[in-house]
């Protein structure tokens, strides 16, 4: 348990950190119309007798703001990479070309934008969760503190100013996080 401000504020800071980190690591996954490698980052493959994640078979690229490439490493990975991208749900249709697996990224109708946006609130929404749970962890350790007489109750008032300071910023920036996306989801 910390026993001095900076402390725990830097605790407070990392594992507030890792909670927007997440948030944007899932904002990644949301297609937004436009190509992003991050779009199929995710996607596992079928190769050598196991599941691999589809950046350990071939190189990702975006050559124009509608296409992503996949250049697979090995010929015979072809197949099983065009079926990993079709069967991962993000409704997209490859196609193959020698060792380059095309993949156009359609038009977004209203209606998936509609649902995208309501997945994006959702993250967001977790993300807040996520930080009110570290902030409230962080005004219980005050509390344990005051309570056995290392701080005053005048410091335990002003360390959790400070925490709560710290929950309002971070609630500030994914909320940010999430009109930025919001703004790109709903970009025609």
């Amino acid at each position: 348990m910390a026993t001095d401000l900076n402390s725990l504020k830097q605790d407070l800071t990392r594992r507030m950190d890792g909670a927007l980190d997440t948030l944007k690591r899932d904002f990644s996954g949301l297609r937004s119309g436009r190509a992003s490698p991050a779009l199929l980052e995710p996607v596992r493959v079928e190769a050598y007798g196991s599941e691999v994640p589809l950046p350990q078979v071939g190189t990702i690229a975006v050559p124009e703001a509608r296409m992503i490439t996949v250049q697979v490493w090995d010929r015979s990975l072809i197949g099983a990479v065009e079926r990993a991208i079709r069967d991962s749900g993000l409704g997209l249709n490859p196609s193959s070309d020698g060792q380059l697996v095309r993949v156009p990224i359609p038009q977004l109708t209203g209606e998936r934008r509609a649902e995208l946006s309501k997945a994006a609130h959702r993250y967001a929404e977790g993300a807040k969760v996520a930080v009110r749970g570290v902030r409230r962890d962080g005004m219980d350790q005050i509390k344990a503190l005051e309570k056995k007489g290392t701080i005053s109750q005048d410091d335990e008032k002003r360390w959790a100013d400070d925490v709560q300071k710290l929950t309002d910023q971070y609630i500030k920036r994914i909320d940010d996080a999430l009109a930025d996306k919001d703004k790109e989801i709903k970009q025609v």
